[in-house]
């Protein structure tokens, strides 16, 4: 169960990040609301992140947060923000789901 609460958490760091890219795209109340929908984010990644820990080894919990948070954001980049989907780019993004796939692998 805490590994799913660790990737839900993941899920809101991508959430919190693509949050800023938006905010730093707009201005004024837009951009207010966007930043709202940051610390959202952003607490509830923390405190589901916190409850992951309660029972998983925080080295690996918190790689896994930060990568399924790097992968996640990058492919939101990719799509939302068209930022480049070079072969090197997806060659490291996948190298990092296989990282935290085997950090799944060996944590007992």
């Amino acid at each position: 169960m805490n590994w799913i609460l660790l990737v839900i958490a993941g899920l809101f760091e991508v959430g919190f990040a693509s949050c800023l890219g938006k905010a730093k795209e707009t201005t004024g109340t837009a951009s207010q609301l966007w930043m709202g929908g940051f610390f959202v984010c952003l607490a509830i990644s923390m405190f589901l992140l916190y409850k992951a820990t309660q029972t998983l080894p925080i080295g690996t919990a918190y790689a896994v947060w930060t990568g399924v948070g790097a992968v996640g954001t990058v492919l939101v980049g990719i799509v939302v923000f068209k930022e480049p989907a070079d072969f090197w780019r997806l060659f490291f993004i996948t190298t990092l789901i296989a990282s935290i796939i085997g950090l799944k692998f060996v944590s007992h």
